[in-house]
């Protein structure tokens, strides 16, 4: 994919190689031509609409589309995208995502959560409990372990179990700084 910037180093657009059949091709810029567009802007503008005949959700008036969801799986960071994309349609992971969404799904150091009553920290995969700053720290890391290039333990460790001296008296609460809460 290469990126085209425009000024200032803003990214505008991306550019992508597609492969169209001639009949497709012809009808495509006949139709940029009746808007007044170049042939990439209409292609832009017609998967831009298409987005909202792609159900995601099926339900009352048809369902939730990729359209009606745009601002809930759109970020600027990679990271983001993804967690969005996993916590909310987790059956649209590709097999390398699957593998990130495990590794991060099984890491208490990506998740708020608190020690139960056997000393074991828990936690709950949910959009609040998700420690951004700390996926997008580990981010490469995460990726390089799904593609197999690196070992598991290269994710930050986290302490599953409490130690018995760092239990408190009264506020139930983990004192090291180093374990989400």
């Amino acid at each position: 994919m290469d990126e085209r910037k425009a000024g200032r180093g803003k990214v505008r657009s991306e550019t992508v190689t597609v492969r169209l059949d001639p009949k497709l091709r012809c009808l495509a810029e006949l139709g940029a031509r009746k808007q007044r567009r170049t042939l990439s802007s209409f292609i832009e503008w017609a998967i831009e609409h298409s987005l909202y005949s792609v159900t995601l959700t099926e339900g009352f008036n048809n369902g939730t589309t990729i359209g009606d969801m745009d601002a809930q799986l759109w970020d600027v960071e990679e990271a983001d995208r993804f967690a969005k994309l996993a916590l909310r349609y987790p059956e649209l992971l590709t097999h390398h995502e699957q593998i990130v969404w495990k590794l991060l799904r099984e890491s208490g150091y990506f998740w708020l959560g608190c020690y139960d009553k056997k000393d074991e920290w828990t936690w709950t995969v949910d959009y609040e409990s998700l420690l951004w700053e700390r996926l997008r720290k580990s981010w490469l890391a995460l990726n390089a372990i799904a593609g197999g290039s690196a070992d598991k333990t290269e994710l930050p460790g986290w302490a599953r179990k409490r130690a018995p001296e760092s239990k408190p008296e009264s506020t139930g609460s983990p004192e090291d700084e180093d374990i989400p809460f």
